[in-house]
């Protein structure tokens, strides 16, 4: 009896565990929605790409050397350093930025507060270089993405795109806007095309004897519908606009690109970094590691800029509940959209 006891105590305890804890994750996220996520609108940081390089170079060194030798080496090193910096510096300047894009190029707003901020600092010479990863995503939000892009452009600046994975779709429509374009051997490139994917589940419903009143105001408001009986007319109308939309994008990798045979490569497919090159949709093939290697090396001064978000534990909570369903979601859509490009 008393064993039973015991463990009933200890299950309620647990239970009453479980449940002051719910509560206060429910309270922190409350909290977070209250203060608007708590997000300040992110925090700038500048990191110097030589010193972190010279810095980690100078640590491998001394791992490497023998106990009995690192303090003469951290001495001559350090002699090395001064002499370094006493020496006249190139005043090159690049500014290295990255993207990471999803479905909904959802990183624009912070692109585009960069770019800002740079415009007001570039001068002459300045070149700006933006690490990319995107497979594409809705045409409205990478067209704003790209539109950042040529603001660097009209400002002056050398715009260098290196892309290590992939640049696809909407992602190689802000790759064209480089006036040099790198990509790794294997990185996916291309796809120069438009999808669109609607279900209809009008026959379902008309099985069960269920109807669907569409209402719309304007002949084309609603061409395709998930409901509603879709028609011939308003396809053709749907595939009239997709067509639109695809002379649209070619026309503007054209204007960045006018070397480009665009009847050739605006298919839809894709192709791989060095295949890119002799198709002209790169310039170069390599990384983006190398590239700015080649920068240090040559004495330029290479500056990563970003902004961190300073997001507090409550608004990190209530993002993440209110976001969870829609990110996954938008995981399931890009992959659907790579399995077109993917290759193995």
């Amino acid at each position: 009896m008393i064993g039973w006891l015991a463990e009933y105590g200890m299950f309620l305890a647990k239970t009453a565990t479980l449940v002051v804890a719910l509560a206060l994750v429910l309270t922190l996220v409350a909290r977070g929605r209250r203060s608007g996520d708590g997000d300040s609108g992110g925090q700038l940081r500048v990191t110097s790409l030589n010193a972190r390089f010279s810095g980690r170079q100078r640590q491998l060194q001394l791992a490497a050397t023998p106990k009995s030798g690192r303090r003469q080496l951290a001495k001559r090193l350090k002699r090395e350093e001064k002499k370094q910096a006493a020496k006249a510096v190139v005043d090159d300047r690049v500014w290295v930025l990255d993207f990471e894009g999803d479905l909904k190029a959802s990183a624009t707003p912070a692109l585009s507060e960069l770019v800002s901020l740079l415009i007001a600092q570039l001068e002459s010479g300045d070149e700006v270089v933006l690490r990319l990863t995107s497979g594409g995503g809705l045409v409205h939000s990478y067209g704003l993405a790209a539109a950042q892009l040529d603001r660097l452009r009209d400002a002056g600046a050398r715009l260098t795109v290196c892309v290590d994975k992939v640049a696809a779709s909407g992602g190689y429509m802000m790759a064209c806007c480089a006036h040099h374009l790198i990509a790794a051997p294997f990185a996916v490139i291309g796809s120069i095309g438009v999808v669109a994917q609607i279900p209809n589940v009008h026959r379902l419903l008309k099985k069960h004897d269920v109807d669907v009143e569409l209402l719309t105001a304007g002949r084309y408001k609603r061409t395709l519908t998930v409901l509603g009986e879709n028609s011939e007319e308003g396809r053709a109308k749907f595939l009239e606009d997709l067509q639109s939309t695809h002379d649209l994008f070619k026309r503007y990798v054209g204007e960045r690109r006018p070397q480009l045979d665009l009847e050739q490569v605006a298919t839809g497919e894709i192709w791989y970094g060095s295949e890119a090159q002799s198709q002209g949709l790169v310039d170069a093939v390599g990384t983006s590691d190398a590239y700015l290697l080649q920068k240090i090396t040559n004495r330029a001064r290479v500056l990563q800029v970003s902004l961190a978000s300073r997001r507090g534990l409550a608004g990190r909570l209530a993002k993440g509940v209110e976001t969870g369903a829609e990110r996954t979601l938008d995981r399931l859509l890009e992959r659907l959209g790579r399995l077109s490009w993917e290759r193995h």
